[in-house]
This record gives structure tokens, sequence and C-alpha cells, in this order.
């Protein structure tokens, strides 16, 4: 896959992993565009790289994800990636019943319907370019879970099953379907439930992700496994019980 010249759209762009994959396509020499909730941030990410293009989008919204599909596709010619990064993670009690569901954001429709969406969307352009891409940023949470946090894990374990699926089912067209999977990252995602866990280590940088998602595009690595990640992959094929427990405790 090259990774210049393309015309890169990147959900949940204005901070975190989705900031510095902006950051790292702009360096490369492509036209970006992130969209993201929150004005202020994505604001904040224009002052630091001017040349791209931002878009308030809430993705949890039907609506606005087809408002964004429509506004880039009127905008842009040629959209040829891309990147479902705009994620939310939550502890939720589920022994505290609907309440306590009710008052969180809406994890499912932000991490998993939304990447569905906007792929559907965006895939019949997208096979009419020469080479395009999806990239599905999911996590090794999706191999072992935290139980505190379940409608996260299993959103990122669906979209790694989506992108198994989807790459297969594109297999015969010019879109190639990236998976990228983090470990824990120094973001603000983590961030609230770090600090109720009371960890210390606050995770690898975000930019680090970012590297390695540019390097694995380069050379068709379908599967990006960042840090430990990919200890994450193999525990839970050779021992499961053992690492979920360890990890649990």
């Amino acid at each position: 896959m090259k990774t210049s010249n393309n015309t890169v759209l990147i959900t949940g762009g204005g901070t975190g992993i989705g900031f510095c994959i902006a950051e790292e396509f702009v360096k490369s020499g492509n036209e970006v565009i992130i969209c993201g909730r929150r004005e202020e941030k994505l604001k904040e990410a224009k002052e630091k790289l001017p040349d791209i293009s931002t878009k308030v989008c809430d993705v949890s919204s039907a609506k606005d994800r087809e408002e964004l599909f429509r506004w880039v596709t009127t905008k842009f010619n040629g959209i040829n990636v891309l990147v479902n990064n705009a994620g939310v993670q939550r502890m939720i009690d589920f022994k505290k019943g609907a309440a306590e569901l009710a008052k969180h954001e809406n994890e499912v429709e932000i991490n998993l319907t939304a990447a569905i969406q906007l792929a559907a969307y965006f895939i019949p352009g997208l096979m009419q370019r020469e080479e395009a891409a999806i990239v599905n940023i999911s996590s090794g949470l999706a191999f072992i879970p935290l139980a505190i946090m379940p409608i996260y894990c299993a959103t990122k374990a669906a979209l790694h099953s989506f992108s198994i699926s989807l790459r297969h089912q594109l297999k015969d067209t010019s879109v190639k379907v990236f998976e990228v999977i983090p470990p824990t990252v120094d973001t603000e995602l983590d961030k609230g439930t770090r600090d109720l866990r009371n960890m210390t280590y606050r995770g690898i940088p975000p930019s680090e992700v970012a590297a390695a998602m540019l390097k694995s595009l380069a050379v068709d690595e379908y599967e990006c496994l960042v840090g430990q990640a990919k200890n994450l992959m193999e525990a839970s094929r050779a021992n499961f019980a053992e690492q979920f427990g360890r990890m649990n405790h």
C-alpha cells in the first residue's frame, strides 16, 4: 500500500492515536481529513497541522455519519483511505442494572457501529480507486478482556472479527483492510479507567502506534500488533484462562 499521495479520512482525529495518525500521514505527503465531536479539539489539531481539513461529527449518530460521508465525498476528490479510530472506553458494572448502562456514552455505536456503517458508505467508492484501504483501530483487549470494561472489550473483539471478514470479502478488489492492534496507550481514552484502577503505567505514546501503522501499510502487514498487544494475542491462544485470571485478579 502506498503511504503518500492518498486522501485520508480519520475518525476521532483530534486527539490521541487519531491525531498522531493524522500527523504521520501529513508528514508522508497525504491529504488528511479528521473528524471529532469536540470542535475545540479540532481547532487545536488544525493549529498544529494547518494543512488538515476538519469536520465536527459525532459518529455515534447515524445522521452525523451520513452527513460526514456526503460532505467528504462532495468536497474531496478521490478519498482512498478510511481510518476508523474513534472510540470510548468505560467501566460499567452490570450488577447495578440498566441505569448504570444508560448514564454512559453508547460504546457500541461509537466503537463498532460507526466503523461498520462508514465502511458500508465508503467501500463502493473505494473500490473505484486504483489503491485503497480501510484501517480499523482495535485493541489487545479484543483477545483477553478486562471484565470491568465489558462493552469496550466486546466491541474491539467484534471489530477484529469484522476486519477479518471484510478483508476476505474485499480480497479481489483494490481495497485492503488493515487492523491496528495497540496495547495500553497514553491517551485520554484510558486515563479515567486507569486512574480508577490505581495504575501508574501510562502506556506507550500514541505516536508509536501511528508510526507502526504506517510501516504496516507500506508492507501490506494486515494485522499490525503493537508492543504488548502481540503478547496478549499469543497468550489468548496458548492459555486464555490463566492470562484472563491474571489480568482480572
